[in-house]
């Protein structure tokens, strides 16, 4: 087997059969079993105490304070295919979501939840994009096929002071077997403060193996009126050190835009956000004392291919007004996406809430 041309992942084969078993998990379906939907017994209590068991019974849990719960704990092969959530925006940065592959250790997904579904700043935006859609009212979905071989677990951790209820999730999966050549998804997430003189935020780092870049959201925050998108995108590929083999031309360039998103003037009017199926500026909000930006490319038609190691870096540059680039002090936080061999270099550890700015 070569593909996963069976699952019909794609309108050009939705048609074809295959002996792929289709299984889902979710509070009223906690382990995916086959039949063990709404088993849930209603208490006098609950909404559904007057219809009984075999209605809507359990469609949520609630995290206590400091506790983590597991989403998922599937025995492979098989490949994840869709993954739904929903809850409060105050879980976005306090929630942390992780995904284990075969066993493994340590998570090979690592991101607050609101930034792994291109939300940041704890902030609800709508998102219309292939792999990932944010829909009324903070409907999160993901759409990156994940295969696994042995195992797949998913978490989430409530780091917040408080209990959050009202978590609601759904998570479908197919059963079957897992070509030779199939890479593992990864994310990770960075947060990092520019200065005047390092004007760079890491995307990624000490990535080892071979895999491909698939894609980048960012929360970006700047610190200062005026036109923010002069830096570059580098990608450093396979023992690149000074110089990059792959340089972008300006951030909005990258994100698929041109032009400061039709933005003039020092405060940037006219600046359009958009959604597409492969690069976004869904969020543009100047109206504080910051601005917030939120920016996602997919790289699916294109992803950036490496044999041995990778590294991607941003630069926050604006103008002075001379005409010279202006070192920008702006707070970036990014969620990079890529497929890999495992096993996969140590992740940066994560800052606590304070330090991700979660409410």
């Amino acid at each position: 087997m070569r593909s996963l041309d069976g699952l019909g992942m794609g309108l050009g084969n939705l048609f074809e059969l295959s002996d792929y078993e289709t299984r889902s998990l979710c509070a009223e379906n906690p382990d995916g079993a086959k039949g063990g939907g709404a088993r849930a017994v209603p208490d006098a209590g609950n909404p559904g105490s007057d219809l009984g068991t075999g209605w809507k019974v359990r469609p949520c849990i609630t995290l206590a304070a400091g506790e983590t719960a597991t989403l998922a704990d599937i025995r492979g092969p098989g490949v994840l295919q869709h993954l739904w959530i929903t809850v409060r925006e105050t879980a976005y940065r306090s929630c942390i979501l992780r995904f284990y592959w075969d066993d493994e250790p340590t998570p090979s997904i690592e991101a607050p939840l609101g930034d792994f579904f291109a939300n940041g700043h704890e902030r609800r935006v709508q998102v219309t994009s292939l792999p990932v859609a944010v829909n009324p009212s903070g409907g999160f979905n993901c759409y990156w096929p994940m295969p696994f071989r042995k195992r797949a677990r998913v978490t989430i951790t409530n780091e917040r002071w408080e209990a959050i209820g009202g978590f609601f999730y759904q998570l479908t999966y197919a059963l079957g077997p897992v070509p030779e050549g199939a890479a593992y998804l990864h994310a990770q997430w960075r947060r990092s403060q520019t200065t005047r003189e390092s004007p760079e935020h890491v995307l990624v780092a000490g990535v080892q193996g071979q895999g491909h870049y698939v894609g980048a959201y960012l929360a970006w925050t700047t610190m200062s009126n005026g036109w923010w998108g002069e830096g570059e995108v580098k990608f450093y590929l396979d023992g690149d050190s000074q110089h990059p083999t792959i340089c972008g031309t300006g951030t909005e360039d990258y994100f698929g835009g041109a032009w400061n998103f039709g933005g003039t003037g020092p405060d940037q009017h006219g600046a359009t956000a958009f959604c597409s199926p492969f690069s976004g500026y869904p969020l543009r909000d100047v109206s504080g004392l910051v601005g917030l930006h939120g920016l996602y490319r997919w790289h699916i038609m294109d992803p950036i291919r490496f044999r041995q190691e990778l590294r991607v870096t941003i630069q926050a540059l604006g103008w002075w007004p001379n005409g010279k680039y202006q070192p920008l002090t702006d707070d970036i936080a990014s969620t990079t996406y890529w497929y890999q061999a495992e096993p996969h270099g140590a992740f940066p550890e994560l800052p606590p809430p304070a330090d991700r700015f979660a409410r």
